[in-house]
């Protein structure tokens, strides 16, 4: 007469333990391999759609939630780079922390690790950010690109824009 009682017993432990597992394993990811920059426990995968060619690398730049910070020289927290595909492109990075955030994105199609502007200083190479901001009358505000990052796994698409 006992074995029912101490079965349900068993069977609840058994799904009392599946449950909290699967809980663990949703909870805690793993960053995709390739993510670059300082390891944390926050990333973000980025992917920008609209490259022209495969050639060179794209750029991709974390800035901190501080607008005096943004597009200054030694401005940024990071910058990284990822092989250039024609079409869409991704990278992974590590962020320092959940938080709020900005991305630049540019293709550098001749690898000099910098981008190219022109007489005038307009680029000459495609570029992008964070949320999509026109770009029509110059440079994004820093509070239309600013993008927040609560917990790893997320993905933002960014499309890019050729001069």
């Amino acid at each position: 007469m006992n074995l029912p009682k101490d079965l349900f017993r068993a069977v609840s432990l058994t799904a009392a333990l599946a449950c909290a597992s699967t809980g663990s394993a949703a909870r805690a990811q793993t960053a995709p391999a390739g993510c670059t920059w300082p390891a944390s426990n926050t990333w973000i995968e980025v992917v920008v759609d609209g490259f022209r060619n495969g050639d060179g690398l794209m750029a991709i730049t974390l800035y901190p939630d501080k607008p005096r910070k943004f597009l200054i020289k030694n401005g940024s927290l990071y910058v990284t780079r990822v092989k250039a595909q024609a079409g869409v492109t991704s990278g992974c990075i590590f962020v320092p922390k959940p938080g709020v955030y900005a991305i630049a994105i540019y293709h550098d199609e001749n690898a000099n690790e910098k981008i190219d502007r022109s007489a005038l200083g307009l680029p000459e190479e495609g570029f992008g950010f964070s949320n999509n901001p026109s770009t029509l009358a110059g440079l994004p505000a820093f509070r239309s690109v600013r993008l927040s990052i609560p917990r790893s796994g997320l993905v933002t698409r960014i499309r890019l824009k050729y001069p």
